[in-house]
């Protein structure tokens, strides 16, 4: 069916075209191969055209549909994709989120990647969604990782947003994060913050991975501006905030759901970040259905 527009549940920037549009053409040339699309090209006439809809089928927050509309316009810039549900919406079983007319050959040829992005995108965005909701009255929010897809990570971090979730950093080079790894080799957490601030520039800031309370109290020692308190117990974390006492921003990590999120966001940490929500989110179930044959 389609519901009046609805307002987006969040403020969402829109990623410029120049983000999304090689994703999607690679996506296209690894479908389409060294022939195109044998099947549609032998059952479908050239000239004929169709009206389609891209409709929900179960409930979840809604992103891609930039990526979807670019692999249709990819195919044919003519056809015409009229979106019903922006990005940042909750769709519905049944809600038609957009419509799109024009070639028949070229939305049949385009549905898939369309589907694949708009449907994995919508379930990092429904995914990072159900934990915002689950910690709604504290004053912790939802971040993810680094832990992306390969290529994807502008767009999956995108979908975060659209659920109501905050980015991490965006790559190694735009944050020094200090964790286990650089600890031990470093010889400790004091050694490894100083070789950082040595290093990093005036606008870098330095967050530093602890597991016990002994590492967080040399790491306020220092003067961090952030501590990823990794895998700590609802009561740990709480005794790890109020060591901190506001000197440094708090993120939590380390089993996160829906259900442990809650608990997680009671301790008072300022933010819970979540590596799933990007690598392993359930897709949408969302399907292109035909609508009408329209005139050529």
């Amino acid at each position: 069916m389609i519901r009046p527009a609805p307002t987006p549940s969040v403020d969402l920037e829109p990623l410029p075209a120049f983000f999304i549009e090689p994703a999607v053409r690679a996506a296209l040339v690894e479908d389409l191969g060294r022939a195109g699309d044998i099947t549609t090209e032998a059952t479908i006439p050239a000239e004929a055209k169709a009206r389609v809809v891209i409709r929900a089928r179960e409930d979840g927050r809604i992103a891609g549909l930039d990526c979807a509309r670019m692999a249709f316009r990819l195919m044919d810039a003519n056809l015409r994709v009229a979106v019903q549900m922006p990005d940042g919406s909750d769709a519905m079983p049944g809600d038609v989120v957009a419509a799109i007319e024009g070639s028949a050959r070229a939305i049949i040829t385009a549905e898939r990647v369309a589907l694949n992005f708009l449907g994995h995108l919508s379930g990092v965005a429904t995914a990072t969604r159900e934990i915002a909701r689950a910690i709604e009255g504290t004053k912790a929010r939802v971040c993810c990782t680094r832990k992306t897809t390969p290529g994807l990570r502008a767009l999956e971090k995108y979908a975060v947003r659209a659920g109501g979730g905050m980015n991490h950093r965006f790559g190694l080079d735009d944050a020094v994060l200090i964790k286990d790894n650089h600890i031990a080799v470093a010889g400790g957490v004091r050694e490894a913050i100083t070789r950082a601030r040595a290093r990093a520039g005036h606008m870098v800031k330095i967050e530093v991975e602890v597991d016990t309370l002994e590492q967080l109290e040399e790491a306020l020692a220092t003067g961090v501006e952030v501590v990823l308190l990794d895998n700590m117990t609802p009561e740990e974390l709480a005794r790890a905030v109020k060591l901190v006492g506001g000197r440094a921003i708090t993120e939590a990590s380390g089993r996160v759901t829906a259900k442990t999120a809650p608990a997680i966001a009671a301790a008072g940490v300022d933010l819970i970040s979540c590596g799933w929500i990007t690598h392993s989110a359930p897709c949408l179930d969302l399907g292109l259905d035909f609508d009408a044959l329209t005139a050529s």
